[in-house]
């Protein structure tokens, strides 16, 4: 395939790392970034052996695609220009502010014929690529999302920064209609929401029970999911996964850790740990939004599924002050 000639708007704390590792990537001309802080643009630029352009315009003239990595009040504006281009976006979560902002995005990709995609990365997270080939139907999900404070992002609600990863996940692994959402949360250091617990129940049958917070003495990113006969943990920030599951018969596949039941009944509990692919997952999330404006394989998380779980974080937001 041709090199897909590619940029990076906004080159903060997330904009640089897709600038570096656009870099590495042999489908990617790295062509430039741009920012408001014309010193910052350089040095990032420099890093990524690229140009720094002077504005939005000067790098669409140049390119077929770009990340949008300003802050979340900017993303409408700013994806709704490149979107108007005819450029290929990929744009940082949460999609924009509001629903009603990330239809109108998703109506210009569609009109323009061009790929919008949300970098929800935690998608990409070696712990969940693990897990591809584990039949998924969890009956009870619960999360923890925890991170000592840091300024950036508190622009928004850690139910928008933090907590939304862990619904775009959940979202995907349950497909089933939202039944109901109940929510809590309190601003503590700044103006907004900085820790929030959600009890989100589906049609299914499945309840989540979401918990994030910008506060904590120390990071945690972990999830639970319970099925039948199976337990599964997910670690998104050591990146590994481990499978608790009871098996009849004998298995090569686990490590036994005892048996439950008598007789007939009896089955054994099995402990797995799956392979994890090396990649990290902004790499594998960049590679795939190449692919895509490729027209080598469909968008890994659409517009689409982006204002879902914009629309469910608004909705614990609504809980929470009501």
């Amino acid at each position: 395939m041709d090199k897909i000639r590619v940029g990076v708007i906004g080159v903060g704390h997330l904009g640089r790392f897709h600038t570096l590792n656009y870099a590495q990537i042999p489908e990617v001309e790295l062509v430039g970034v741009t920012d408001l802080d014309a010193e910052k643009a350089a040095h990032v630029a420099a890093e990524g052996r690229c140009q720094a352009l002077k504005d939005i315009d000067a790098l669409l003239d140049a390119v077929d695609a770009v990340s949008v990595a300003v802050p979340t009040d900017h993303h409408f504006s700013v994806g709704k220009h490149v979107l108007e281009r005819g450029i290929h976006c990929l744009i940082e979560k949460p999609i924009t502010e509001t629903v009603d902002q990330a239809q109108e995005l998703i109506h210009l990709s569609e009109e323009q014929g061009v790929v919008l995609q949300v970098g929800h990365v935690e998608r990409f997270n070696p712990a969940v690529r693990g897990l591809q080939g584990i039949e998924l139907k969890p009956k009870f999900i619960e999360s923890h999302r925890l991170a000592p404070f840091n300024p950036r992002g508190t622009e928004v609600a850690v139910v928008l920064d933090l907590m939304i990863h862990d619904i775009d996940i959940i979202l995907s692994l349950v497909k089933s209609p939202i039944k109901s959402v109940d929510a809590s949360g309190v601003a503590v250091v700044s103006e907004s929401v900085d820790i929030a617990n959600a009890r989100i129940r589906f049609e299914n049958g499945c309840v989540a029970n979401l918990t994030a917070s910008r506060i904590s003495q120390k990071k945690m990113r972990k999830m639970r999911l319970f099925q039948k006969d199976t337990y599964i943990s997910v670690d998104f920030l050591q990146k590994f996964s481990e499978i608790y599951e009871l098996a009849e018969g004998k298995t090569d596949r686990a490590i036994i850790m005892g048996e439950i039941g008598v007789g007939d009944k009896k089955k054994q509990i099995v402990y797995l740990r799956p392979d994890v692919p090396e990649e990290g997952g902004l790499r594998v999330e960049l590679e795939a939004f190449v692919l895509t404006v490729a027209g080598q394989k469909p968008a890994a998380v659409t517009g689409r599924e982006g204002k879902e779980a914009l629309a469910v974080a608004i909705q614990v937001l609504d809980q929470m002050q009501k």
